[in-house]
């Protein structure tokens, strides 16, 4: 069930809700994984870790026929040492997706979630790796889809989305103002049953798809290292790291968290800049332009929970350089990496801290979209 925090409203998982009556955003209902990753079965794709995940009761026919019928192999992608200059360091290639970005991991729950519920229609709102990994699977599941996107928002992603057979819908303005636009195109769509909002940002869903992403790790390393890096724009792969991270602790699978280190870009770092000044509510900034436009999101809407989250962990909130994005990228080309630019953050706050003499350890961080996406 989806469960509002904010008054304890449930709905059911097979709801067109996104969000509640009392206008608060959904959590998931508490539930008990019943999973290993260490004998999580033959399936090759993110459901191999499908009993990790809430169950559609009543409806698991339903759901495991949307599962097969998504699907398209999504996970399981490689876990290899970034290069002999850097020993310590291990890199999820991540953009070995379908869709070539790890937001694939979420859309694949996302659209499967949405045939169960009867959906006709997706509309989502996107700065390109989530429109495109949402198009793809919706146009595999049959299902007509509305992608919003800024209007700046690379060519090669919007052609990406268009490919698919999907309606790229340009916002003119700041990222915020897509998800404003996309926002009022969801709730008309809600009123009348046809649409499924299937927003990453709104649907708690996604995260139980990001999650996978420390399964797999955990899975083919036999653990986890020391440090664990992720991108932090809305915090879809943070929430979903974090999440894992708990199932893993409350299974006895791992008896202490690794340290998770999110990172932001320089120039729009909502995140950062309430954690270091200790706050616990996270206030818009203003986006004074960054090559990561993948993390740019001035008003992340689960930004406090994000925060918390990190802070239950014992992690922290780092900074991308903006001038380490592009020597970051080009240290990830030499090493035979090809990543979009929002990718390179991760590297960058990583060479960053080393030089900085801040030793964590073994550390793993993801390349999560394929230089391709790219302008």
């Amino acid at each position: 069930m989806y469960v509002c925090p904010a008054c304890g409203e449930t709905y059911s998982l097979a709801s067109m809700t996104f969000r509640c009556r009392c206008g608060g955003l959904l959590d998931l209902a508490p539930f008990e994984p019943r999973f290993d990753p260490r004998s999580s079965g033959g399936e090759r794709s993110i459901f191999r870790y499908a009993s990790s995940m809430p169950p559609f009761s009543g409806l698991e026919e339903a759901w495991e026929s949307a599962r097969s019928r998504v699907t398209m192999g999504e996970g399981l992608t490689p876990t290899v040492p970034f290069g002999p200059a850097e020993p310590g360091l291990l890199v999820k290639v991540d953009y070995a997706m379908p869709t070539l970005s790890f937001k694939d991991r979420g859309a694949a729950v996302l659209v499967a979630a949405a045939l169960v519920a009867g959906a006709r229609r997706l509309i989502q709102d996107s700065s390109g790796n989530a429109g495109a990994a949402v198009a793809a699977y919706a146009t595999r599941a049959g299902l007509g889809c509305d992608i919003y996107t800024p209007a700046s928002t690379s060519q090669r992603k919007i052609a990406q989305i268009e490919a698919y057979g999907a309606r790229a819908v340009l916002v003119p303005g700041s990222r915020e103002d897509t998800a404003a636009a996309a926002l009022e195109a969801a709730e008309f769509g809600a009123r009348d049953g046809s649409a499924f909002y299937a927003s990453h940002v709104y649907n708690p869903l996604f995260y139980q798809g990001t999650k996978t992403y420390v399964y797999e790790l955990f899975e083919t390393l036999g653990g986890l290292p020391d440090t664990l890096y992720a991108p932090l724009g809305n915090g879809t792969l943070v929430l979903g790291m974090y999440h894992a991270l708990k199932e893993l602790r409350s299974l006895g699978l791992i008896v202490s968290y690794p340290k998770l280190v999110a990172v932001q870009a320089e120039r729009c770092a909502p995140v950062y800049r309430a954690s270091v000044a200790g706050r616990l509510s996270v206030d818009p900034v203003r986006n004074d332009g960054t090559e990561a436009e993948g993390i740019a999101i001035a008003a992340p809407l689960r930004g406090s929970q994000v925060l918390a989250a990190i802070r239950e962990l014992g992690g922290e909130v780092a900074i991308a350089p903006e001038a380490g994005l592009s020597p970051a990228k080009k240290a990830a080309a030499a090493r035979g990496f090809y990543i979009e630019t929002t990718s390179a953050a991760c590297l960058a706050a990583y060479f960053d801290r080393r030089a900085r003499g801040v030793d964590e350890g073994r550390v793993a961080l993801p390349l999560c979209g394929s230089g391709l996406k790219s302008a």
